[in-house]
């Protein structure tokens, strides 16, 4: 048995995701002129949902897998103003904010790698709700990674929830 990973809880994702995007970078360049970008990128976000699946059930049997308890682990996404969001409904069962300032966005364009942002990062979200919680689900139809002046988050927590 693996030991839990808790580096998130420790240090937060926004320095978590920057820590990875230095050490991948670098081994995606180098494995793309091996065998082509786009099949790189391919397994790299088929990777990466997998592991945001497998975190999203993590999260869950650790705070539960309701609106609320999702909402309490917004704080390691949010720390140190990694994220600014303005909260539109909040009511059991549907969570929907914007995220009207990404410093994951900024990171990866500061780091020279804007196209990878949306591949180590946004790409994880909706599967790591479906591992947190098969019954909810995400909508979101812009990200600032894009160039959209806000991300626009939308769950919810199935029929099962209260209204």
């Amino acid at each position: 048995m693996s030991k839990p990973d808790t580096l998130t809880q420790t240090i937060g994702v926004l320095t978590r995701r920057e820590v990875e995007a230095r050490i991948l970078v670098p081994v995606v360049d180098a494995l793309a002129k091996a065998f082509g970008r786009a099949a790189v990128v391919e397994i790299l976000r088929d990777t990466i949902e997998q592991i945001a699946r497998d975190q999203g059930a993590d999260l869950a049997a650790e705070y539960g897998a309701d609106a609320a308890a999702f909402k309490e682990t917004l704080e390691f996404w949010t720390r140190g103003g990694a994220l600014e969001l303005e909260t539109l409904r909040d009511d059991g069962r549907h969570l929907d904010f914007n995220v009207t300032r990404c410093r994951y966005a900024e990171m990866y364009r500061a780091l020279g790698v804007p196209e990878l942002g949306a591949v180590l990062s946004c790409n994880r979200d909706a599967a790591l709700i479906e591992g947190f919680n098969p019954k909810a689900s995400l909508t979101r139809d812009q990200t600032i990674m894009q160039g959209a002046p806000c991300c626009t988050f939308r769950y919810d927590f199935g029929a099962d929830s209260p209204e």
